[in-house]
């Protein structure tokens, strides 16, 4: 290893996701494994800009390898948008003699880092953590399983309502830019409807399918929603026109919300962190910055960090069609 590299500093930074902790815990007990210095800032670049941090070693980071949230806490940062806000995160890092950052976040923290290096020149590696896993550059971004597995039982549970009063179910879950929780958890839970950003199904269709539902036996119905779905305004607006043009339906929604966020993070979850919290600190000392760290084929790989945020990670199209198959 080049080992010029003496010192890291580490922060979680956007939208929580379960598994932030996990990386974490890898990043610091690998700068102990290879002796190097570590601290991490609270509230991410917030915590840079006012030199908010605290030194980390392996012992102040047991027992977090489980826990969800993050022990850094998480802000967005509009101060670290301005030249002056991250000139003061700069001066904060040379006055703590900081050589490289391992940023834990998505395309916006990603984004951050890329700015910041190209005007100090900062060398950093970006750690993937985001529940809505549209990141490209890995298969699987940290956080997203145990989302995945947290909307899966909450739509178990409210399918026995649905099918005990013969409603119609419309689950609006996360993903404002991105469908893969919707598609992933809808085919999980076994929706008889999924409507995402990627694939405009249209009114039209989607009374159809619930008319076809319906003709075939069907007495209750799920729909999953990602939020940033483009069929209606929102999914009570949804909701509502398929009460009016389908009145033998009784309608309800239900909006889960930052609940998908928070929980225990999923055994893959936690080693999915480990192994690339652990790579994110060995690619700083390999001479290798600023790139992403991810999964690809259960193979971990760098991806330039500028393609990483621009590239679009694609929806499986082969699941919509299976999705499309199992609803009948």
């Amino acid at each position: 290893m080049k080992q010029q590299i003496k010192k890291i500093a580490v922060i979680t930074s956007g939208g929580d996701a379960p598994g932030m902790n996990a990386a974490l815990r890898a990043v610091v007990r690998a700068c102990s494994y290879y002796e190097i210095e570590c601290i991490g800032f609270y509230r991410g670049y917030q915590g840079m800009i006012e030199g908010d941090y605290t030194v980390l070693d392996a012992r102040s980071v047991k027992n977090i390898v489980g826990k969800g949230g993050t022990i850094l806490k998480s802000a967005r940062s509009d101060e670290f948008r301005t030249k002056a806000g991250r000139k003061k995160a700069y001066e904060n890092l040379k006055k703590a003699k900081v050589d490289g950052l391992v940023l834990i976040g998505g395309d916006g923290t990603f984004t951050g880092g890329m700015v910041f290096n190209k005007e100090y020149n900062i060398p950093f590696i970006g750690i993937p953590g985001t529940i809505d896993n549209d990141i490209a550059g890995t298969n699987y971004t940290i956080g997203y399983d145990t989302a995945l597995n947290t909307v899966v039982e909450a739509i178990d549970k409210i399918r026995d309502t649905a099918s005990s009063h013969n409603r119609l179910f419309f689950v609006e879950v996360m993903g404002r830019d991105a469908g893969f929780i919707a598609l992933n958890a809808g085919v999980g839970a076994g929706a008889e409807e999924i409507l995402i950003p990627e694939e405009n199904l249209g009114l039209d269709r989607l009374l159809e399918s619930l008319k076809r539902s319906k003709r075939s036996g069907k007495s209750s119905s799920i729909v999953v929603v990602s939020e940033g779905d483009k069929i209606g305004k929102n999914v009570f607006e949804l909701a509502e026109y398929v009460t009016e043009n389908l009145p033998e339906y009784e309608a309800r929604v239900s909006v889960l919300g930052h609940m998908q966020r928070g929980g225990n993070p999923s055994c893959f979850d936690r080693v999915l962190a480990s192994r690339l919290g652990v790579k994110a600190v060995e690619s700083l000392l390999d001479g290798k910055p600023n790139v992403m760290v991810g999964l690809i084929n259960n193979k971990i790989v760098l991806t330039d960090i500028e393609k990483a945020i621009e590239s679009e990670h694609e929806i499986n199209r082969e699941l919509l069609r299976i999705s499309d198959i199992l609803s009948i």
